[in-house]
């Protein structure tokens, strides 16, 4: 059987076949431009030979019904896919469960309309992502569609972490509250060093950093996350491409007050002007560590910057776990940017962390790898990230396990 991943963003869908026996993409690609004049697919397959193959096309995609459409074409014109029986599953990305989702869960009209519900926290994402599940439940009603929430692996967290010193009826009646996100790619990278630890995941304590264009932390005790650097946003936390991360929250009035700012003014400027681009005018570490290397003084700060934040997770989630048993690096620039890593963890022997230069530094082996020194009490890994597979096979689980309806006892739909 096979597991078909979507994810569905407002002017682009990404897909992702897996055949379930061993988990080989046998197909990815995605449509982009959905609604404008000139639409782009791109698509790579393997071929009856097992050899890749890839290619692309420019169309006009009105809708998202007609990205799916052209998806499903691609993988039939490929021999991919045949007849749509080989399909198991849908697995949906999902950016906002809220505390309706603790599971990945098979989407019926009750789940869609908790979605739905979801929206004011995820304006930008959840609506997409929505009409991407409602595309495929229409074009495939014998197939079930899953959901598989990024928010979801953090709901572990106590009150202590997800609570915000604020008047409690915030929380109470609006949800107001720290969500986190990356949830997917945590919990991969978190099984994949358990398993590269030789350890059974419920006994690992870990701190895992995917860094990207968007980055997060998490601490993971005995297998489950108890804190994470995203808020009710993902604009909390780290320095990113393009957002602020933690900043003094009085900014805001000061640019209202002082600049003459409207709210969403200020929303742009912390979303998509901020970040590495706010600090050097580039949003890709691959350029910043060029520029910085030709001695460009603000890509050298963007990368000082950057690094100074992760040190202080790594710290603050060192004394909250107690014992940590590795730090994971991944994401594009976590498995990518070794200066970052370097620069991260510089300092830290105190924790038990000792970096293994050569080894962060190697150019060859680009897989999962361990960069610490055998001295080093506590591991430093790099893991590669792979959220499609990791919600193929959560999708894939869903149907067959069917964890109730993944929605919590509390915050039910009408309930």
């Amino acid at each position: 059987m096979k597991v078909l991943v979507l994810n569905s963003g407002s002017s682009s869908i990404k897909y992702q076949l897996f055949r379930s026996e061993d988990w080989v993409a046998l197909a990815s690609g995605s449509v982009s431009r959905i609604g404008e004049p000139e639409g782009e697919i791109k698509a790579e397959w393997l071929d009856a030979s097992g050899i890749r193959q890839s290619g692309r096309a420019r169309v006009t995609i009105p809708t998202h019904q007609d990205g799916i459409d052209r998806i499903v074409k691609a993988l039939h014109e490929t021999r991919v896919l045949g007849d749509v029986s080989e399909l198991a599953v849908i697995g949906h990305r999902v950016v906002h469960g809220g505390e309706h989702f603790k599971h990945p869960t098979i989407v019926d009209d009750a789940v869609a309309e908790a979605i739905q519900g979801v929206v004011p926290l995820a304006p930008l994402h959840n609506p997409a992502h929505l009409a991407g599940i409602e595309v495929a439940r229409r074009l495939f009603p014998t197939v079930p569609s899953v959901a598989v929430f990024d928010t979801a692996f953090h709901q572990t967290m106590p009150r202590t972490a997800y609570r915000y010193a604020i008047p409690e009826w915030l929380y109470r009646e609006h949800r107001i509250r720290r969500y986190g996100f990356h949830g997917t790619s945590h919990y991969y990278v978190a099984k994949r060093a358990a398993a590269m630890l030789d350890r059974p995941l419920e006994t690992c304590n870990l701190i895992t950093l995917h860094l990207g264009n968007g980055s997060s932390a998490t601490a993971i005790r005995d297998g489950k996350s108890v804190d994470t650097s995203m808020g009710l946003t993902p604009l909390e936390g780290l320095v990113m491409g393009t957002r602020c991360g933690d900043i003094d929250p009085a900014i805001h009035f000061y640019l209202a007050k002082n600049l003459g700012l409207e709210i969403d003014a200020i929303e742009d400027l912390l979303n998509r002007q901020s970040g590495l681009l706010g600090i050097c005018g580039v949003n890709d570490m691959r350029e910043i560590d060029r520029l910085a290397e030709e001695g460009n003084d603000a890509a050298e700060l963007a990368i000082g910057i950057t690094a100074h934040r992760i040190k202080k997770y790594i710290g603050a989630y060192s004394a909250e776990l107690g014992r940590v048993d590795a730090v994971v690096f991944t994401g594009g620039i976590g498995e990518n940017a070794a200066e970052i890593r370097c620069r991260a963890c510089e300092g830290l022997e105190n924790l038990g962390i000792k970096m293994d230069d050569t080894a962060n530094y190697a150019l060859e082996g680009r897989g999962e790898r361990c960069i610490s020194t055998p001295e080093s009490t506590v591991q430093v890994l790099v893991i590669p990230t792979n959220e499609e597979l990791e919600i193929a096979q959560q999708a894939l689980a869903a149907t067959s396990e069917a964890p109730c309806d993944g929605l919590s006892e509390t915050f039910r739909v009408g309930g």
